[in-house]
């Protein structure tokens, strides 16, 4: 009888032992997920506040004091920042005025959870009858693209915004 009780609490012990197992790992991936979901809430919200930050701009150069103009006179696509920056600004977005000043801005951010978040901008001019479609002409329409990445997030976050003349 005493090889069948020591037989029992040995498979007794060996059944705590796979319960025990697999529950520290669902802990684990509770925490894992957890984790993962506050990297990604702070992408989003790094995103929102950059669009956030770029809706404070004008539309355009020309329209920094607000007139109406032609699209024409708008600024060419090719002219956008940061190769073009207008005179009187810097690369500090604090000296920008308008909205193309953000293309190709790009700026690495840490938070007390996750550090390195890259946060980058692009900025396009895009058609009026399908926001999707890049213009290479002069609409009034311009597309914010603003993607985030971390070496904590598996893909990138984007987000975009479509901004017209008469949005200010």
């Amino acid at each position: 009888m005493s090889g069948t009780h020591s037989f029992l609490t040995i498979g007794a012990m060996a059944i705590l032992a796979l319960v025990s197992l697999r529950f520290n790992t669902t802990l684990l991936e509770n925490r894992t997920t957890e984790i993962e979901n506050k990297v990604y809430l702070t992408a989003f919200s790094l995103a929102d506040d950059m669009i956030e930050e770029i809706k404070q701009k004008a539309f355009d150069e020309q329209t920094v004091e607000w007139r109406a103009i032609p699209e024409e006179q708008l600024t060419p696509a090719d002219n956008f920042a940061p190769e073009d920056l207008d005179p009187g600004e810097t690369n500090d977005p604090s000296t920008w005025d308008d909205i193309d000043d953000y293309n190709g801005y790009s700026k690495t951010i840490s938070t007390p959870h996750a550090e390195n978040y890259n946060v980058t901008t692009s900025v396009n001019y895009v058609s009026a009858t399908d926001q999707n479609e890049i213009s290479d002409d002069q609409t009034y329409f311009k597309r914010i693209e603003v993607r985030v990445t971390s070496p904590y997030l598996s893909h990138s976050v984007m987000l975009s915004f479509i901004f017209t003349l008469h949005s200010k």
